[in-house]
C-alpha cells in the first residue's frame, strides 16, 4: 500500500478524515477511532518495513515500551497495526506546531527556552529510565501544543532507518542503522560524534542532539550547519558551535555552561544522565545568591571546564563523580557548622533513595543538620527516612509504614509522625516506634515543645490538642473563634520561647482564614495575616521571619517574636512553592520547613491528572484530556457525558462538561473561585456543584447545557458543603458537612422536590464522607474512619438498622455499578477493587477483588470525593490517573537563605 489514503479509507476501526503530513519515515493522517469515538492521528510506514520480520518486530517491541511511558511530554502511543502488509501506528492527535516551526521565526525567548528545555528533559529522563533512547531528536521530532506543552515524537522510528541508495543532499533521507555498528544513524545537523562515525550509542547520544536543540533555541542558528553534508558531519566532529554570548550577550552563565556540557565531544564528559542535566536546568530557575552563584550539586560541577575535561576521563570518570558529590557535601557539612556569620547563599538538590520518590512533606531538624522525609514506594505506600546533611546514604526507619507529616523534638533527636490513626514517635537513630495519642487517618501536622508538649492537628476539622512527648491524655490547647467561622486549626510550628506556636486557621468565609498565633498558657490566639496556605516562624541572619506562601510564591516578612508583630516589608523567597490551598483542596498545606537560618523546600505544580479509560484488565483505552489539574470527574447516566472540575488558576477552579460521544469540551463556569464537587442530575438536563464564590461554600445548581445563570441552592453558612450523590429518582441531594468538633464531617440529605429543608443522615465521632447513592435508593455507600483508618461501608436509606463493612484492609472512593450488584472502591495500595453485593431485605457482599492498579492520587478522606468513575455496566472506568507517578522533583536545601533578602 504505497498510494496516498483518501478520506474515509478505512485501516481497522479507523476511518481516515484528512491527511497532516508526510516525511521520509511515512504519511500521517487525521482520523477517527470509531470504537472508542474519537480523534487520532495515524502515521502509515512505507510498504517496505513489512519485507524485514525482524525489523518490524523490534519496532513493535519498542512502540509497545514507548507507550508505556505515559508521561505527559512524549506523545502516547495508542496502538500499532497491519494494514494490506503495511504497518501503521496509531497515536494522540495533537493541536500546535513543532519546534521546527517556531525555530524559523528566530530566537526563542530565554525563559521559554528554559521552560521548554525542562519539558524535553523530563521526557527523555522518563524514556531513558526505561532504557529507551531516541537516536534522532531534533526540533521536527518536537511538538509545541498550543498550551506550550512540548511533546517528543517517533521514539523507536530511527531504528527502522536505512542508509540511502545514494549518499545525496537530503538529511531528511539518511541515516540509520538498527544496531549494526559502522553504520551512520541520526539527522545530519543534530549528531553526535559517535553517531558520524557510525559507533556504537547510548542515551548521551540523546544528550548530544538536544544540546544541540538547546542551542539553537537560544541563538536562533544550528550549532552545526555547512553547506555540504560531509562538511557539516565534519564539524560535529572537530569544530565548537559559535559562543552563546556573541547572541545573547545577558545569558545565564550556568546556561551557557550546561549546552557546552551537552556538547561534548566524547560522552564521558557529558552529563552521565538526562537526570542530572535535569537538576542543572531546574537551578536555573531557583533564585541565585547575592553573589550570583548558584550552588546547586548539577551546576556547580560546571564551573570550572577544565577541572571537569581532567576529570571526566575514561575509567577515572566514576572515581572522580564521587570525589566531586563528596568534597561538595563536605563543604556544605563545614559550612553548616561555621559559626562567624555567613554572608552567601548555598543551594543544594536531595534526591530521594534509589527507587523511591519524595512524597510531599520533609522536615528539618532544629539544629539544621538532618532532614526527615516521607517517601513513596512503587505501590503508593509510605515510610519515614532521615538523612544527615553530611552523609551521602538515607536511612529508613523501620516501624514506619504508612507514615505521615513528620516532625523534631527540640534536640534533634526524635521524630513525631502519625500512622494508622495515630501520634507517635521514633528515635532519628532508629528503635521502636511509641504510640502517643489518637489521631486520624487525615491528621494535619504536629510540633514539639522544650517541655515536652506536643501540639498536634488530630483530623480535619478540630481545634489543635496537646499531649505529653511521653503520651497519656489530651486535651485542647486552641479554640475555635466563632466571629471567623473557623472550622479547623492545624499545621502547629513552635516558636523560640517554647510557649507559642504558629498555625493555620481553617475559616468560613475564606478571607478570615489565615495565620494564627497560639500559646501553650492559654487557649485566645492572635491573629497574624490572611493566607490559604500553612507558614511558620523561622530565624536567620539575627532575624526572625514568618514565612507564608502568597499564591505560590514563599515570602519572608519580619516577626518580633517578643511582641508577636509583623513589621516591615515581606519580601519573596521562593517561586513555584508546591503548596495545596483550602480553595482547591483542604489542606492549606506547603511544602517548606525552616530551621537554624537554612530552608528546605519542593517546587512544583500540584499533581497533574489525566482522565483515561481503562478496562476491567486494567488495560488503557485511551486518554480524554491531556494531563492538567482534574478533579472529581462525574458520568451521566446515558454515559455519554462527562463533568469535572478542572484548576484554572492559583485557588481557582471551574465546571467543564465533555461530550464522550463529539470529543468537544465545554466549560460550565465562569466565576473567579473554586467550583467544585459537581453532580449530574438523573436525566443529566442539570448539574449541582459547591462553590466558594460567596465567601463561603454554598451549593449551585445550573442548566448542563451551560444556558442561564447559576442558582443558589443551598447556603453553607453552617458547614461546608460538598455535594456527594443524586438519587436517581431526583428527590435527594446527599452531601458532606462540616460538623461540630465532636462530630468532625457528617453526611446531610438536602430534598430536591418539595420542603427543600436539610435534614442529617448519619453523624457520629467519627468522620463520614464520600457517600454514594445505590442505584435503586436503598442503601448508601460511604466512608468512615471508626476503624482508625478509611473504610467503606454500606448503610440502608433511611437508617434502619445496621450496616456492613465493605473493604477489608482500607479503602476510599465507594461507585456502584448500574444495577447495584456490585460496588467498586480505592484500596490504600491504589488497587481499585470490585465486590459483588446483593440488596433484598438483608444486604449482603462478597470478598473484595483486585481489578487493576490504578495512578490515582493518594486523597484523605476529607479530600477530593473520587478519581475514578464507571459506566453503567461497570466494564469500563474513567480514571483521574496521575500524569507521572514517577517524576518525583528533588527537595532544594538552602544555607543561609536570608542573604537573599539583602539583594
Amino acid at each position: 500500500m504505497n498510494q496516498e489514503l483518501p478520506a474515509n479509507a478505512t485501516l481497522s476501526h479507523y476511518r481516515i478524515v484528512s491527511k497532516i503530513g508526510a516525511g521520509g519515515m511515512g504519511e500521517v493522517y487525521r482520523a477517527h477511532d470509531a470504537r472508542l469515538d474519537r480523534e487520532v492521528a495515524i502515521k502509515v510506514l512505507p510498504a517496505d518495513f513489512a519485507a524485514d520480520k525482524d525489523r518490524l518486530q523490534r519496532f513493535e517491541q519498542e512502540a509497545k515500551a514507548t507507550s508505556a511511558l505515559n508521561h505527559p511530554n512524549i506523545l502516547t502511543v495508542y496502538d500499532i497495526g497491519e494494514h494490506e502488509g503495511t504497518p501503521f501506528i496509531v497515536a494522540e492527535l495533537l493541536e500546535g506546531e513543532e519546534l521546527r516551526e517556531r525555530l524559523d521565526e528566530g530566537p526563542i525567548p530565554l525563559r521559554k527556552v528554559t521552560d521548554y528545555a525542562q519539558q524535553i528533559v523530563s521526557g527523555l529522563a522518563a524514556a531513558h529510565e526505561r532504557g529507551i533512547t531516541h537516536r534522532d531528536l531534533k526540533p521536527e521530532n518536537l511538538f509545541i501544543t498550543k498550551d506550550d506543552r512540548v511533546k517528543i515524537l517517533d521514539f523507536g522510528i530511527a531504528k527502522l532507518r536505512q542508509l540511502p541508495s545514494e549518499a545525496g543532499g537530503s538529511e531528511d533521507a539518511t541515516r540509520k542503522a538498527i544496531t549494526n555498528p559502522g553504520v551512520v544513524m541520526g539527522t545530519v545537523g543534530y549528531m553526535s560524534p559517535e553517531q558520524v562515525r557510525g559507533h556504537a550509542t547510548d542515551h548521551r547520544s540523546d544528550i548530544f542532539s538536544f544540546g544541540a536543540i538547546l542551542h539553537e533555541m537560544i541563538t536562533g542558528r544550528r550549532a552545526f550547519q555547512h553547506e555540504t553534508m560531509a562538511e557539516t558531519m565534519a564539524a560535529i566532529l572537530k569544530e565548537e558551535p559559535e559562543e552563546l554570548t556573541e547572541s545573547s550577550p545577558n545569558i545565564n552563565p550556568s546556561l551557557e555552561r550546561i549546552v557546552r556540557r551537552c556538547l561534548e565531544k566524547k560522552p564521558e564528559r557529558r552529563f552521565q544522565s538526562t537526570s542530572d542535566l535535569g537538576f542543572a536546568l531546574e537551578s536555573l530557575s531557583a533564585p541565585t545568591s547575592s553573589s550570583g552563584n548558584n550552588l546547586t550539586t548539577a551546576v556547580n560541577a560546571l564551573k570550572d571546564e577544565t577541572a571537569i575535561k581532567s576529570l571526566w576521563v575514561g575509567r577515572l570518570a566514576w572515581p572522580a563523580a564521587a570525589f566531586f558529590l563528596v568534597s561538595t557535601l563536605v563543604l556544605a557539612g563545614l559550612y553548616l557548622r561555621r559559626s562567624e556569620p555567613r554572608g552567601q547563599t548555598m543551594r543544594f538538590s536531595l534526591s530521594p533513595p534509589e527507587k523511591f520518590n519524595f512524597a510531599d512533606v520533609a522536615a528539618l531538624s532544629p539544629d539544621g543538620q538532618q532532614v526527615a522525609f516521607i517517601t513513596l514506594g512503587s505501590a503508593g505506600a509510605t515510610s519515614l527516612w532521615v538523612r544527615s546533611l553530611a552523609s551521602l546514604e538515607s536511612r529508613q526507619l523501620l516501624g514506619t509504614d504508612g507514615a505521615s507529616f513528620p516532625f523534631w523534638s527540640p534536640d534533634s533527636r526524635s521524630i513525631g509522625f502519625f500512622a494508622g490513626g495515630k501520634l507517635r514517635k521514633i528515635e532519628a537513630a532508629g528503635g521502636p516506634a511509641q504510640t502517643l495519642a489518637e489521631a486520624s487517618v487525615d491528621p494535619r501536622g504536629g510540633t514539639w515543645a522544650p517541655d515536652g508538649t506536643i501540639v498536634f492537628g488530630p483530623d480535619t476539622t478540630s481545634p489543635l490538642l496537646r499531649v505529653s512527648a511521653s503520651g497519656g491524655p489530651t486535651s485542647e490547647v486552641t479554640t475555635f473563634d466563632t466571629e471567623r467561622g473557623q472550622t479547623s486549626h492545624r499545621w502547629p510550628s513552635m516558636m523560640p520561647d517554647g510557649r507559642h506556636f504558629i498555625f493555620f486557621g481553617r475559616g468560613n468565609p475564606a478571607n478570615k482564614e489565615g495565620l494564627f498565633v497560639g500559646s501553650l498558657d492559654s487557649r485566645e490566639s492572635k491573629f497574624l495575616l490572611s493566607t490559604n496556605v500553612t507558614g511558620g516562624y523561622a530565624e536567620a541572619g539575627g532575624k526572625g521571619y514568618l514565612l507564608f506562601i502568597r499564591e505560590t510564591t514563599l515570602m519572608a516578612q519580619p516577626f518580633d517574636a517578643g511582641k508577636l508583630e509583623l513589621s516591615g516589608e515581606a519580601r519573596p523567597l521562593v517561586e513555584g512553592i508546591l503548596s495545596f490551598p483550602t480553595e482547591i483542596g483542604p489542606t492549606a498545606f506547603s511544602a517548606f520547613s525552616a530551621s537554624a537560618g537554612n530552608l528546605l523546600y519542593r517546587t512544583g505544580d500540584q499533581q497533574t491528572t489525566r482522565l483515561t479509560w481503562f478496562d476491567r484488565s486494567g488495560r488503557s483505552l485511551g486518554a480524554i484530556t491531556e494531563p492538567g489539574g482534574y478533579h472529581e470527574p462525574s458520568l451521566s447516566q446515558d454515559d455519554k457525558k462527562v463533568i469535572f472540575g478542572r484548576g484554572e488558576g492559583v485557588g481557582t477552579q471551574d465546571i467543564f462538561l465533555m461530550d464522550l460521544v463529539r470529543g468537544s469540551s465545554t466549560r460550565l463556569t465562569f466565576v473567579p473561585a473554586a467550583d467544585t464537587s459537581s453532580l449530574f442530575s438523573p436525566d443529566g438536563s442539570q448539574i449541582v456543584f459547591s462553590s466558594n464564590r460567596a465567601g463561603q461554600f454554598d451549593v449551585y445548581r445550573k442548566a448542563s447545557s451551560g444556558a442561564g445563570n447559576d442558582e443558589l441552592l443551598m447556603n453553607g453558612s453552617s458547614g461546608r458543603p460538598y455535594a456527594d450523590s443524586w438519587s436517581r429518582d431526583g428527590k435527594y441531594l446527599l452531601y458532606e458537612n462540616n460538623g461540630t468538633v465532636k462530630t468532625k464531617i457528617d453526611l446531610w440529605v438536602l430534598p430536591m422536590l418539595g420542603d427543600p429543608k436539610p435534614f442529617p443522615y448519619l453523624q457520629s465521632a467519627f468522620v463520614e464522607s464520600h457517600a454514594q447513592f445505590s442505584p435503586d435508593g436503598r442503601w448508601v455507600a460511604y466512608v468512615s474512619d471508626e476503624s482508625g483508618r478509611a473504610e467503606v461501608f454500606v448503610q440502608s436509606f433511611p437508617v434502619s438498622g445496621g450496616k456492613w463493612q465493605i473493604s477489608t484492609a482500607g479503602g476510599d472512593q465507594p461507585q456502584w455499578r448500574g444495577d447495584g450488584k456490585e460496588l467498586f472502591y480505592v484500596a490504600p495500595d491504589r488497587n481499585l477493587m470490585a465486590v459483588t453485593v446483593s440488596g433484598g431485605s438483608n444486604f449482603e457482599a462478597g470478598r473484595p477483588a483486585v481489578l487493576f492498579q490504578t495512578a490515582v492520587p493518594l486523597t484523605g478522606i476529607a479530600d477530593d470525593r473520587n478519581n475514578y468513575v464507571t459506566t453503567q455496566d461497570g466494564q469500563r472506568f474513567l480514571v483521574n490517573n496521575l500524569a507521572n507517578m514517577t517524576n518525583s522533583q528533588p527537595l532544594t536545601l538552602v544555607l543561609n537563605w536570608a542573604a537573599d533578602l539583602k539583594k
